[in-house]
């Protein structure tokens, strides 16, 4: 006999996971798959390097799902961001501007965290909820709709069925392929390296985003390390500057890093290996099929710039959870209402993070002189820089 679920996810990274705790929490009976078991120690060969700041719209989502009390004792709040262009003939700040969300909220504008510290509280978490199974290791491969369900087909020979088919399975999702649903992809011809440093000048949980060119290099707040402050990394270069940066000598990459960030936080030291990442933009043509709802990487990706990622898709899966009823879940109405509510939103930023991540990316000392005219003019006025802030985080 088939086995039948309320819903079917599709994809067990971070958004696959959250959102199965979420609906799990709801008291839905949720099947989650992926092909990769999740990697959940900083030491495994195979871990996820990068990190995650939650802006604070996402903390109700992560609350409903019973993982905010499990993230928030290791958690690092960003207090301020902090935006720096060193575009000048020399890499060193020429303009600084700073954006405290104590102008906006009595909240932080997030918490970082590891990713594969969430991994492993969100698998602790799925373990605690007896209506969810998770089979790491099985992926979905065959997709059939109809009016009342979806059937999908699984690695190891079975058919699955479920009222709502979540589809948080990748920029090369299985499942929007099978629905035939197209993508429009940008590529910037850039890759990030992810990786953690210590160093003697304290972060004071502000996150600085410094542009020269090639991208931005990011310090994002982590908890003291052997004694020292600690941030986690994302250097976005060229993908051939990349290339030679990761085959440098650790003594030699250390130079590069420090000379790259401007001595604003003292020497750097590596204290992470290195991991690549490569930097696309890309948006599906639809956030919806019969009986499926696309979430996360299957519906957008995003340059890492302002933490707008996976808080994204924890606004998607905010909508999911708010239009969701028994008796709606995976309906037509449901799945539309879906599609006005993010779609929309999301095309906004995804052009909005691509423009942004272009302007970091310019080489030209004309141009980056003017970029540094243009960032201190807008970021001077109050009302505008509140502005981004509100539209950064998502508030209104």
């Amino acid at each position: 006999m088939r086995a039948q679920f309320d819903i079917i996810v599709s994809g067990g990274g971070i958004a696959g996971m959250t959102a199965a705790s979420a609906f799990g929490s709801a008291g839905y009976s949720v099947l989650c798959v992926d092909p990769t078991p999740p990697v959940i120690a900083e030491a495994d060969p195979g871990s996820d390097l990068r990190s995650t700041a939650f802006l604070h719209p996402s903390v109700k989502v992560l609350e409903l799902a019973g993982l905010w009390e499990r993230f928030s004792a290791h958690a690092m709040p960003l207090q301020v961001m902090r935006i720096v262009d060193a575009g000048g003939e020399l890499p060193e700040p020429r303009v600084s501007h700073d954006f405290n969300a104590s102008d906006i909220s009595d909240q932080p504008f997030g918490w970082n965290l590891p990713n594969w510290l969430l991994k492993r509280e969100i698998s602790a978490r799925l373990a605690e909820l007896p209506n969810v199974t998770f089979r790491p290791g099985v992926a979905t491969t065959r997709l059939t709709t109809r009016e009342s369900a979806a059937l999908v087909g699984l690695t190891d020979g079975t058919t699955v069925e479920a009222r709502l088919l979540i589809a948080a399975d990748g920029r090369n999702s299985p499942m929007r392929q099978a629905l035939g649903i197209g993508v429009r992809t940008t590529r910037f011809g850039q890759k990030a390296l992810a990786f953690a440093v210590t160093h003697p000048v304290p972060h004071e949980n502000v996150s600085t985003e410094i542009h020269r060119s090639g991208g931005p290099f990011t310090f994002v707040p982590l908890p003291d390390r052997d004694g020292l402050p600690c941030s986690a990394i994302v250097w976005m270069e060229t993908g051939p500057e990349v290339a030679r940066l990761q085959a440098l000598p650790v003594a030699e990459f250390e130079s590069e890093m420090n000379t790259r960030s401007c001595g604003l936080f003292g020497p750097l030291r590596l204290a992470s290996r290195l991991t690549v990442w490569p930097i696309i933009s890309q948006i599906a043509e639809r956030f919806v099929g019969e009986r499926t709802a696309l979430m996360a990487e299957a519906a957008h990706v995003v340059p890492p710039i302002g933490a707008q990622g996976l808080n994204m898709s924890l606004a998607d899966l905010t909508a999911l959870m708010d239009l969701a009823t028994p008796d709606t879940l995976g309906s037509p109405a449901m799945l539309a209402a879906y599609q006005r509510k993010r779609y929309p939103d999301v095309a906004l930023r995804v052009a909005g993070v691509g423009m942004l991540n272009r302007a970091s990316m310019i080489h030209a000392q004309p141009l980056r002189d003017a970029r540094a005219r243009m960032l201190d003019a807008m970021y001077s006025a109050a009302p505008v820089r509140r502005a981004l802030m509100q539209m950064g985080i998502g508030v209104r």
